[in-house]
């Protein structure tokens, strides 16, 4: 029996992609390069140098390299610390509260008993389109007594409240930001379980299984990747607070110029004239948020490699 040569298989030419997909990817890229990746990089190399200017102020101030010499003013800076520290505490109070509070409202806007739900979904995410700085305002108003009818109306009944005293103003913060993105990070969680199969939940109703059972079983294991994701986004919202504590500075003397890292960073730049040193600030908030990002992925990764 004679062999028969095998012919090697032809190299075929991988097709090049059509025209159309640059003309869609390049300006995604150029923005992306632009509004994204420039401004990381301009922060990251302008925090490694300094304004020097002589004594006399006779001469323009020469731009010196430090390396990490402003990194180091930053953590050396009792007030700066201290404001992380207290970020970290904000987070820690925020973070559960925005989750359970989004979850609790879409389970509720899910029942089946739940009545008229759109009209619920448009009512609690309308304060996500409310700003920022005009929800600072008008919850401002509400938590000094003066204006505010519902402290007025507590304080004529014997109960004196200020939310604006430096053992509450973290916590009247936090309400103003729940109050905000509660209704945002529910509809996530309202989409998710609507991509939930009914006929999973008529399963369940044949077997037995109550309202809690398909809660604990089936809603809260198959909205898993949302729960994850809305938790993720309410860290890395959390680390960035600024606004809040801007507009309500002039009201109560509890906030500082550096009460969260945000905030110390824009007086440094703005206030103190020393961008270089609000770089440096602002390129730790960011590596913060980074460390707490990883982390919380790194363990709810290990936690859902060992539930399969």
């Amino acid at each position: 029996m004679s062999a028969t040569a095998i012919a090697p298989p032809s190299r075929r030419r991988r097709p090049r992609p059509p025209a159309a997909l640059w003309v869609l990817l390049v300006p995604f890229l150029v923005m992306f390069a632009a509004f994204f990746v420039a401004p990381i990089v301009f922060a990251i190399v302008d925090s490694m140098f300094s304004q020097q200017s002589s004594g006399l102020g006779l001469t323009a101030p020469t731009r010196e390299f430090v390396f990490l010499d402003n990194y180091a003013a930053a953590l050396s800076s009792p007030s700066f610390v201290a404001s992380l520290g207290r970020l970290v505490a904000f987070s820690a109070i925020e973070v559960p509260l925005m989750v359970v509070s989004a979850l609790a409202l879409a389970l509720l806007l899910g029942a089946a008993a739940a009545r008229f739900p759109r009209a619920f979904r448009v009512t609690y995410f309308m304060p996500y389109g409310v700003p920022g700085v005009i929800a600072a305002l008008l919850w401002g108003f509400l938590y000094i007594p003066a204006t505010s009818p519902v402290l007025q109306s507590l304080g004529a009944v014997g109960i004196d409240i200020d939310p604006l005293s430096s053992d509450a103003v973290l916590f009247a913060i936090a309400n103003i930001a729940l109050w905000g993105f509660a209704g945002y990070n529910m509809l996530i969680l309202i989409a998710a379980l609507d991509a939930i199969p009914a006929e999973l939940y008529e399963a369940a109703r044949l077997d037995g299984a109550g309202e809690w059972r398909m809660i604990w079983h089936i809603k809260l294991p198959l909205i898993r990747p949302s729960i994850v994701l809305i938790t993720l986004f309410t860290i890395i919202g959390t680390l960035q607070l600024f606004v809040e504590p801007l507009v309500l500075r002039p009201l109560t003397t509890a906030i500082s110029s550096d009460y969260t890292p945000n905030l110390a960073a824009y007086n440094q730049a703005f206030a103190q004239g020393n961008p270089n040193l609000a770089a440096a600030m602002a390129v730790i908030v960011a590596l913060l948020a980074f460390a707490f990002s990883a982390l919380f992925l790194r363990v709810v990764n290990r936690k859902g490699n060992r539930a399969w």
